[in-house]
């Protein structure tokens, strides 16, 4: 074979490899819909008595049923019990067996595409660990006797020096021995505000660096980083069951062994003590297994939960499960994120005092700060856009990490930054307004020129507009409303007086909103979590419900259960009432068809039910419990 030809084959084979890896994770629901296919195509050929119609429906019944009958047949072997899965099987063939080829297969086909979604539900809720490890820096420059040196970070040992350049994130949890920086702390506390960092001063894997070089001890090893706890949290959030799967599960393996039980029952007793045929006898018990298959009891919850996620999607509320949204029916109490949930999550000017002409102050402040990367520097800059004011370029500028910035324009000297930047004067520009700003949660930043402060900058990550009515219809229907931050207590108080939450808790690290949540299931039951960064993770995967920002991180919307896809809290509400009407829906079609599963055995066994009739009850019912559900489509 020539070079050429054995490219193009390499080529062909790697370009077939993606495809077939696209197509894996899908290839349940592939099998049941091809089951589907062969069903038809039985039916279509039994018309015609075509033996062909059996082979159809052999194939329907092998592809269909293979994952199941696996996993089926693999769980009875590891619990030594048998399951729904094994019951279905057997109500299929059994269903085969007395000539009823096709209600087998659509037995199969049904539980098939069931499993199928389980299966891609259970592959996508991994997805946000993915998502969180990529957050993680892998290499790290260590600091040696001869310079610098680029090593993997699981190297690393306590004690060792890293260097941690503008713009990197932390490879580890360690102490700033040398240097000065502001980190954004938003993975780890929410904070809108970058937190000055200098000797002494801890910082936290995965945290950005944002404009100084600063020298870290390591103090913990990779395995026990505060970001390496929120991904064990996740995890550990996500393989806790809830009370109610567990109860399912109980009611499965209890459910098979008593149908079980009665159809071997059946299968001789009737012969020895009422005088029936064996043949009698024999269809009897195969009636019995198919009528008593839960077809009608499985379909009461799955059509009701996609069209109530069908209705949801429409209105910007995406459920990744009908789980999660019953959870919502039983909400007495919802947990809010404050950063990028409760308000915007980026700074925005406030209040501009000044002692001179306002607009020539902001100009020469904004054209200084236009040079920095800050987010407070930005949000000035911002704001003297939408002033119309035209920015200038500065003669010369000194950046002052972690206090502020120097710089000379026209002639004159100024300096930008926090209060201690500027001296013992800062505390009494404008007769200490500096402190009524600080208490109401507002971040300051001073100018002085010449020596002489100037003006006095208030920067606030300001409430949602929607917040306030969102919290109000919550408080309509019941629940109660708290607010999880990282902020400090005086910051937090002001925000939850602004949104008018019930209750707040300042000061979070995410460790700490997992164990509050914790409390909070203690206290009201059933509770949800609102966040939209990596920091809430572990808080949406602790709470009953997780319910992220649709704007949030990547893993905040892997993690949660529920994604307000347009950002509007009010839509929470919404989805409580979603939630409350399939509830009612889900109970009727439970009710109603665990009566026509008795009122058939009864039949069944008063000899009064022929199969046929037996078949129209068993799939009626469930029919009509798939109509009843469809009604949440309505809007």
């Amino acid at each position: 074979m020539s070079s050429q030809s054995k490219a193009l084959s390499l080529g062909s084979t790697g370009s077939k490899l993606p495809f077939l890896e696209k197509i894996k994770p899908h290839a349940e629901l592939i099998a049941a819909l091809v089951s589907g296919v062969f069903i038809l195509l039985g039916w279509l050929f039994s018309k015609d008595e075509s033996s062909l119609s059996i082979i159809f429906y052999l194939l329907a019944f092998i592809i269909g049923g293979f994952a199941k009958a696996k996993e089926g047949i693999e769980e009875t072997i590891e619990n030594k019990e048998l399951n729904v899965e094994m019951l279905m099987i057997f109500a299929a063939v059994g269903s085969a067996i007395i000539g009823y080829w096709t209600e087998g297969a659509i037995l199969i086909f049904i539980f098939a595409v069931s499993g199928a979604l389980e299966t891609y539900t259970m592959n996508k809720s991994q997805k946000e660990i993915s998502a969180l490890m990529e957050l993680q820096p892998e290499e790290a420059w260590l600091i040696t006797e001869t310079g610098e040196k680029k090593v993997q970070v699981s190297s690393l040992d306590i004690g060792d020096l890293i260097l941690i350049k503008p713009g990197e994130r932390v490879p580890t949890d360690g102490m700033v021995v040398k240097g000065s920086t502001s980190i954004d702390e938003a993975a780890i506390s929410g904070e809108a505000v970058p937190v000055t960092k200098s000797s002494d001063d801890e910082v936290y894997a995965g945290t950005v660096n944002i404009n100084g070089a600063i020298t870290v001890k390591m103090t913990k090893p990779s395995s026990e980083t505060l970001f390496q706890k929120i991904i064990d949290l996740v995890q550990s959030a996500q393989s806790e069951k809830s009370p109610s799967q567990l109860f399912i599960e109980r009611f499965e393996g209890t459910y098979v062994k008593v149908v079980l039980a009665v159809v071997v029952l059946m299968m001789f007793l009737p012969h020895f003590a009422l005088g029936w045929s064996w043949n009698e006898t024999f269809y009897r018990a195969m009636v019995l297994l198919v009528v008593a298959s839960p077809c009608a009891l499985v379909a009461s919850i799955m059509p009701a939960s996609l069209s109530a996620i069908s209705n949801g999607a429409r209105h910007g509320i995406l459920f990744k499960g009908g789980a999660h949204l019953e959870n919502l029916s039983n909400l007495k109490a919802i947990a809010f994120d404050k950063t990028g949930t409760l308000t915007r999550g980026k700074p925005v000017v406030t209040d501009f005092l000044t002692s001179e002409d306002e607009a020539e102050t902001l100009q020469v402040v904004a054209s200084i700060e236009n040079q920095s990367n800050h987010p407070l520097a930005q949000a000035i800059v911002k704001h003297a856009r939408s002033e119309g004011i035209q920015l200038a370029q500065p003669d010369s500028l000194e950046d002052i990490s972690g206090w502020g910035v120097k710089a000379v324009m026209d002639g004159s000297e100024w300096k930008i930054g926090k209060a201690d930047f500027m001296g013992t004067a800062a505390s009494n520009f404008m007769d200490g307004r500096y402190e009524t700003l600080a208490s109401e949660g507002k971040t300051t930043v001073f100018v002085e020129r010449d020596g002489v402060i100037i003006a006095l900058i208030a920067l606030k990550d300001v409430v949602r507009k929607e917040t306030v009515d969102a919290l109000k219809l919550l408080a309509d229907e019941g629940v109660e409303t708290i607010m999880l931050t990282g902020d400090n207590e005086k910051t937090a108080r002001a925000i939850a007086q602004e949104s008018g939450v019930s209750s707040f808790i300042a000061e979070c690290l995410p460790e700490t909103k997992v164990d509050e949540l914790k409390l909070l299931k203690q206290d009201f039951g059933t509770v949800a979590m609102v966040g939209d960064g990596i920091n809430d993770a572990p808080a949406l995967a602790t709470a009953n419900v997780g319910i992220a920002m649709g704007e949030g991180t990547d893993v905040a919307l892997e993690t949660a259960d529920v994604v307000l896809m347009k950002n509007d809290l009010t839509r929470i509400a919404e989805a409580i009432k979603l939630s409350k009407r399939m509830k009612r829906i889900v109970q009727q079609n439970v009710v109603f068809s665990i009566s026509v599963i008795m009122l058939l055995i009864a039949s069944n066994f008063l000899q009064v039910l022929d199969l046929p009739y037996g078949v129209i009850g068993h799939e009626g019912s469930t029919i009509l419990v798939i109509l009843n559900g469809l009604r949440l489509l309505r809007s």
